[in-house]
């Protein structure tokens, strides 16, 4: 079993996976291997100790370079459950995979674009976060999928080859969706409603009848990702040294809070890296 999982390949869960293997600790970390799309975009980083008035680009050629030096490799699987089993915690992707780790740093950042009303309320119940999982139950359906990335169209892809109608809410420019099954509508929804399950789609103007919606985001809410998380305001609740309300359960950068700032989010994934250390010492004295 693995020390440590570490979700995000930012700046707080790189700096954490820099520091877990200072201290030569197992890990894995997962994410892209294009690290953040946030960084990689900046036109200028002007606040980062050492590196002034450097690209994103540039900052992330860098950082990719220090992993390979430190012999750190990225999992490009999504993940898609985090799941606290007692001494323990199971991580399951997208992809199938499963893993187990003695301890959790969430680094997943904050995602742009916000919840929809009634998302939350129908997760389960026709509202579902993974392509490839649930696909497959809306074969002949009529199906809405929002997504903001186009690094995610291969996921719509997969979910044509089930359903016989996509509504396609894109918030990304440069669509390359030419399935015939697909509608593509570029506002964004007021609501979801249902009783047992979703069964609309609300817009200001219509209302679109569904069977399911599908929700295609680069991060996943962290309520959505760890059950029972605590969360004020869309950020994790932590202490001072990065703990959750879930005992071997880390966060760090952007997902706990403002300033969304690389410093600040380097900073709290090299305390959440000791707080580990710390977390896992303590647990093998009470083994």
């Amino acid at each position: 079993m693995l020390d440590c999982i570490i979700i995000g390949s930012g700046a707080a869960g790189v700096s954490a996976a820099l520091t877990l293997r200072a201290n030569g600790k197992s890990f894995m970390l997962f994410g892209s291997a294009a690290l953040s799309e946030k960084i990689s975009k900046a036109e200028r980083i002007r606040n980062y100790m050492g590196l002034p008035n450097i690209s994103g680009e540039d900052f992330c050629k860098a950082v990719q370079a220090q992993l390979v030096e430190a012999e750190i490799t990225i999992t490009q699987e999504k993940v898609s459950g985090v799941y606290a089993l007692g001494d323990k915690f199971g991580v399951a992707t997208q992809e199938g995979g499963y893993y187990e780790s003695a301890s959790v740093i969430l680094g997943c950042g904050v995602e742009s674009v916000k919840q929809i009303e009634g998302e939350t309320e129908f997760v389960g119940r026709g509202v579902s976060y993974c392509a490839t999982c649930d696909g497959f139950l809306y074969k002949g359906k009529t199906i809405a999928v929002l997504c903001t990335s186009k690094r995610l169209e291969h996921e719509i892809g997969h979910l044509c080859s089930f359903a016989d109608k996509v509504y396609l809410i894109a918030m990304y420019k440069d669509v390359e969706m030419g399935d015939e099954k697909v509608e593509i509508i570029r506002k964004m929804p007021l609501k979801l409603e249902g009783e047992k399950r979703v069964d609309k789609v609300v817009f200001a103007d219509k209302t679109l009848p569904v069977d399911g919606v599908f929700v295609l985001r680069e991060s996943v809410a962290p309520t959505v990702l760890v059950g029972g998380l605590r969360v004020e305001n869309g950020h994790i609740v932590t202490t001072r040294n990065m703990q959750t309300n879930i005992e071997g359960c880390f966060a760090a950068g952007d997902c706990t809070g403002r300033p969304y700032q690389y410093a600040k989010a380097a900073g709290e994934g090299n305390i959440a890296a000791h707080a580990v250390c710390a977390y896992l010492s303590e647990q093998k004295k009470k083994a």
